[in-house]
């Protein structure tokens, strides 16, 4: 990418993160307030603290961080689609509520480049902290503009990473969070799963997921990757006008950039009724 395009897409990436930190402190201050108010209206005065602002902590993404340390992905049995990060064995910043997802069953859409509209589940039962996460993240517009910046493209090997930041791998909303939810038994993550990538610690995701277009098999031995939901349709439209076009330059994990560039362009959830 030209200097100049990599200089607009760092100044859209830090408008992205001060948006969505903007809109997260706009709600917060509408519940406490609600809240207040109910209280108030039985006699009780309460003072609720200001919630603080994460600061951006240790890289989530699997390229792009000033080291460019490489991920430990390969198509071999230690292939994983993130890589190492702190081994925080604790939740980091302000971290949504696993309460969000009221354990139910979330639907919407995930749409990328304008014209590949993905279909969405996610489980609020068997993840629920990484399913309130993706609702509110979602919610408050974060992943508008972001980029799909990792194809795996290998046979049994096959997904597309997306959610960081800054577009290459790195950045995130300020917390990275655990435990790990809902992880295969077997290490097969089957065609259509959404997981949460994270790096060495269960307490290192934060807000990139990949989509696997085909089943893959991922090193259970750190643990495995949550499975936060699944594509429910639109997945023959993305392998069809991207992962199918292959990977620009691939690294020494198999993995890489896209050669079709892919944005996610719009997102929405809903409580299934």
């Amino acid at each position: 990418m030209a200097p100049k395009n990599q200089a607009r897409d760092n100044r859209e990436a830090r408008e992205r993160l001060r948006l969505y930190k903007a809109r997260q402190g706009l709600h917060d201050r509408q519940r406490r307030r609600r809240r207040r108010d109910d209280l108030v209206g039985v006699g009780v005065l309460v003072l609720v603290a200001a919630l603080a602002t994460g600061s951006q902590l240790a890289f989530a993404g699997s390229h792009g961080s000033e080291t460019k340390a490489s991920a430990s992905a390969s198509a071999s049995a230690s292939a994983t689609p993130t890589p190492s990060a702190s081994a925080t064995a604790a939740n980091t910043g302000d971290v949504p509520s696993k309460s969000i997802a009221k354990g139910a069953t979330w639907t919407g859409s995930l749409t990328l480049n304008k014209d590949v509209k993905l279909g969405i589940e996610l489980d609020g039962a068997k993840a629920p902290q990484a399913a309130s996460v993706e609702i509110k993240l979602i919610q408050e517009q974060f992943y508008d503009g972001t980029t799909c910046h990792r194809l795996a493209d290998s046979d049994g090997f096959q997904f597309l990473q997306c959610g960081s930041a800054n577009g290459d791998g790195t950045g995130d909303a300020g917390f990275e969070y655990g435990p790990l939810e809902n992880v295969p038994s077997d290490g097969e993550y089957t065609k259509g799963t959404i997981a949460i990538a994270r790096g060495s610690s269960a307490y290192s995701q934060s807000t990139q997921f990949f989509i696997v277009y085909g089943d893959t098999t991922l090193d259970g031995s750190t643990g495995g990757y949550t499975v936060v939901g699944k594509v429910t349709s639109g997945l023959d439209e993305l392998v069809s006008k991207i992962t199918s076009k292959g990977i620009s330059s691939a690294g020494s994990d198999g993995t890489g950039e896209p050669k079709v560039a892919t944005k996610i362009t719009d997102a929405t959830i809903a409580e299934e009724k």
